[in-house]
C-alpha cells in the first residue's frame, strides 16, 4: 500500500467515523436523558440543606472575620455549641 492510498483511507475512516458519531450522538447524552428528574419533595430538601450551608458558612464568615478579643470569639464559639 502506497502512502497515498493510506492518507486516503485514513480520511475515509474518520468521515465515516464522524458521521457515525453525528448520527446515533454520543454516549453521555443518551444516558443523561435516562436519568429520572428529582421530584418536588427532593428539591425542597436540597434547597433547605443549602440555606442551612449559608448561614453556617455566614457565621463562620463573621468569627473569622470579627476583631473582637479572644475571650468574646470564645464566648460566641460555646454558644454556637
Amino acid at each position: 500500500m502506497n502512502p497515498f492510498e493510506m492518507v486516503v483511507l485514513i480520511v475515509a475512516i474518520v468521515t465515516v467515523g464522524r458521521v457515525f458519531r453525528a448520527k446515533h450522538g454520543p454516549l453521555k447524552d443518551r444516558q443523561s436523558n435516562s436519568v429520572a428528574a428529582p421530584n418536588d419533595g427532593e428539591n425542597r430538601h436540597l434547597r433547605d440543606e443549602i440555606k442551612q450551608l449559608k448561614e453556617r458558612i455566614a457565621v463562620l464568615e463573621r468569627l473569622a472575620t470579627d476583631t473582637n478579643s479572644a475571650v468574646a470569639l470564645d464566648r460566641e464559639i460555646e454558644k454556637l455549641r
